[in-house]
């Protein structure tokens, strides 16, 4: 999972991680993670030194994440700070507390990125984030 880290971005750990988790599933555990989620989630997360890097959350066909856009269309493209996706990887904010207080923006599907929440969590049981 080398290939998810970015220097520069905590959010590369945690993405890094989720990976991992992601690939010691079993195939029933991935379908069942897949069908819960049913979506690709495209996060573009800016570091402190306003720099942009994008990573891709394909839980609707393949239960992966991978460095860069989404391979095909997203179903929600998550905009936000690196210090707010590893607040909500670490538990430590609410997602859509972030949304309402303008941490968090989408495009597309915003009832699916209040699904990455779940998405999260699940791989934080198999992996210590």
């Amino acid at each position: 999972m080398s290939g998810l880290k970015i220097e520069g971005f905590k959010s590369s750990n945690v993405l890094g991680a989720l990976g991992a988790a992601f690939e010691h599933l079993s195939e029933a555990e991935k379908k069942a993670q897949i069908k819960k989620a049913n979506g690709i989630f495209e996060l573009r997360i800016k570091n402190d030194e306003d720099k942009e890097a994008v990573w891709t959350i394909d839980m609707k066909k393949t239960g992966t994440v991978y460095a860069g856009p989404a391979k095909s269309k997203p179903d929600v493209t998550i905009i936000l700070s690196d210090d707010t996706f590893t607040s909500l990887a670490d538990g430590k904010l609410d997602g859509q507390k972030a949304f309402m207080t303008g941490k968090l923006k989408t495009r597309g599907n915003m009832m699916l990125a209040t699904k990455l929440d779940g998405v999260l969590k699940s791989a934080k049981t198999k992996a210590k984030l």
